[in-house]
């Protein structure tokens, strides 16, 4: 073969490979400016939806919400801590439940507070015996208890823009009673297997310790926010889904409950940090301990509404549309159908 050929050949061969290089090169640069790109849409997308949720939140009256139930919470909780401590009672053992419960109150609003309220449980605890007053005390426990989860539905209706239709009040009243009764059940239920959950932990942590000492205590410190996560998330898309009158989608409620359940968390051990590190009980004095569980719930109820705010920017922008069901109607709705109703009333020679 003529040499100018093989020259030829690899003078082509060359430019091919620069020129494929090039093409790599200009490809890669391509999707790093995509992916850049798209990183920027989403935190401004990010941004934007957390702006619009302060500002409705602020305009719904999240913080006075959030006072109000701190209010009905110090009267709801002792019957719900009661009968969620009698369901856990009857499988593990009055003891064993109690210890732990409290050492989880005792993580969360600190020695004082929970002292206060596990003397409160046991100044009111229910006798054995069966007689009429117990019979009407088991049935005020549940009103009181209930009376916390009808607070968070009025208080979510309100953030999701419903109002009750008139001339259902009773049926709707009956309606949001049975719901706050299984909304105990279910949140005892899911403490029932978080309890499960870490005495299983408990069990291989001691195990693991033998073979591993040093990553154990890690490990077994990601699995427990890792269930807490879970249980908190799950807890949070059952009371986006059924508590509030309206149709909601399960995915809108989950993004929603897994966007609270992450800032609960964090708030979780920040309140702890700021209660435990601050003079509130002290400055307080006996009323101290009451103090620190409003508080407490205060900023706990203020996540919540922040999350049910954003679950309702979320849907209505990007997910599917909250649609209020047959006991309530918007209250956009409610003010037009006013309006057509005063017009039609008018006489035509008035109009």
């Amino acid at each position: 073969m003529p040499l100018g050929i093989i020259q030829g050949v690899n003078h082509t061969f060359q430019l091919l490979k620069t020129s494929v290089r090039v093409r790599f090169f200009i490809e890669n640069k391509i999707l790093k400016i995509v992916t850049v790109m798209k990183h920027k849409e989403i935190a401004v997308l990010s941004w934007g939806l957390l702006k619009r949720t302060y500002n409705e939140f602020d305009d719904d009256n999240g913080f006075k919400l959030s006072a109000s139930l701190s209010y009905y919470t110090i009267f709801s909780l002792p019957p719900l801590l009661i009968i969620i401590l009698s369901i856990f009672s009857f499988f593990f053992g009055r003891e064993a439940v109690t210890g732990r419960f409290f050492g989880q109150i005792n993580g969360m609003v600190g020695n004082e507070a929970a002292v206060q309220i596990q003397e409160t449980i046991k100044n009111i605890e229910l006798s054995d015996s069966v007689t009429f007053a117990t019979i009407l005390g088991g049935i005020m426990l549940l009103v009181g208890a209930s009376g916390v989860f009808a607070e968070i539905q009025s208080s979510i209706n309100s953030i999701w823009g419903l109002k009750a239709k008139p001339n259902k009040g009773i049926m709707k009243f009956v309606k949001n009673r049975l719901m706050s009764f299984s909304m105990i059940a279910s949140v005892g239920f899911l403490l029932m297997v978080s309890l499960m959950v870490n005495t299983v932990m408990d069990i291989v942590n001691t195990r693991l310790l033998v073979y591993f000492p040093d990553t154990t205590v890690y490990i077994f410190y990601v699995f427990n926010i890792l269930i807490l996560f879970v249980t908190t998330t799950i807890l949070f898309a059952i009371i986006f889904k059924t508590l509030p009158d309206v149709h909601i989608a399960w995915r809108d409620a989950l993004i929603g409950s897994s966007f609270t359940s992450f800032f609960f968390m964090i708030g979780k051990f920040a309140i702890g940090f700021y209660l435990g590190s601050s003079t509130v009980a002290t400055v307080y004095g006996a009323a101290g301990s009451v103090i620190i569980i409003l508080i407490w719930v205060y900023y706990s109820a203020i996540i919540l509404y922040f999350g049910a705010e954003f679950t309702k920017v979320y849907a209505n922008a990007h997910g599917k549309k909250i649609i209020p069901n047959a006991y309530a109607v918007g209250i956009k709705v409610e003010v037009t159908e006013i309006k057509k109703k005063k017009t039609d009333v008018i006489p035509e020679d008035e109009k």
